[in-house]
């Protein structure tokens, strides 16, 4: 952990904010594209392996375009999901450890399809499939008790979800072939290697991140000559450097926001009938 709090501090002005819109762009592209010519992706576009050693490097990056199913309205549907998860996730993780999260998972794809191909001689079109499962089962540990309406009818818990999903991947590695379990252990690594190395295992309130966006919303109404972030341990505020980033604790009660070097760090803020008393953080 402390090595990702390193390559943060040092990278994270480098991070793509709001990288979940040009996510959506890319799906929107490829929506356009599966309309007028199917075949083009597979053509010109999918992660081809072969293709991508004999020159065609930008399969890297335009593979991501296509949609997660083949109809208008269900494309509509679970983009807007996706949209909805990942936005999320960079609220609460931020914009640099989201970003990692994201390409972890799209460096994992074009490895499995290298490998695959070098080592089985299979040429496996891998599509976003389990690059949007990634997400899915990172948003089920982080709220797993957050509801969904499937269909727009049925409530179901996140981690429900989570669950059966991660069931099929384990079944695909149980009882696919080698092939199937190199895509499937190469495309989630990225689940496995972040929540490894940053142990972002702490379930987050629904309602913290309300809270959050409302103390937000307050806080653009001051006057601009007031400062918007400070830590509350070592008092910092955004106008002591443009890479500081602040964010809030879930567990501790108030408004208790902190940069990136205390986050961590610092003694969780519980109250009591009379006095105030702090639990070491983890």
């Amino acid at each position: 952990m402390e090595f990702f709090k390193k390559l943060e501090q040092k990278y994270r002005k480098y991070a793509i904010r709001n990288l979940m819109n040009y996510i959506v762009a890319f799906y929107v592209v490829g929506m356009v594209i599966q309309f007028i010519n199917p075949l083009f992706y597979y053509q010109w576009l999918s992660l081809d392996a072969r293709a991508i050693l004999h020159g065609q490097i930008w399969r890297i990056v335009t593979f991501m375009i296509q949609p997660p199913f083949h109809d208008i309205l269900s494309n509509l549907i679970m983009i807007y999901l996706y949209y909805s998860l990942g936005n999320t996730l960079e609220r609460v993780w931020g914009a640099f450890r989201f970003n990692v999260y994201f390409f972890m998972g799209v460096l994992g794809h074009v490895l499995a399809a290298l490998i695959l191909y070098l080592g089985f001689g299979s040429v496996v079109y891998l599509d976003t499939s389990y690059l949007n499962l990634s997400l899915l089962l990172a948003f089920s540990v982080m709220f797993p008790d957050l509801k969904f309406l499937l269909y727009f009818i049925i409530p179901i818990k996140a981690k429900w979800i989570g669950i059966v999903y991660g069931f099929f991947a384990v079944w695909g590695m149980l009882m696919g072939s080698m092939q199937d379990r190199v895509a499937i252990i190469m495309s989630l690594l990225n689940f496995l290697i972040f929540f490894a190395m940053t142990r972002n295992y702490s379930r987050v309130n629904p309602k913290e991140i309300k809270r959050k966006q409302e103390f937000k919303a307050q806080v653009k109404m001051m006057p601009q000559t007031r400062t918007h972030h400070k830590c509350a341990v070592c008092g910092r505020t955004e106008l002591d450097g443009e890479d500081l980033e602040f964010r809030y604790c879930s567990k501790c009660e108030g408004n208790y926001e902190y940069c990136q070097d205390h986050l961590y760090t610092h003694q969780h803020v519980t109250s009591e009938p009379q006095s105030h008393h702090a639990e070491q953080s983890e």
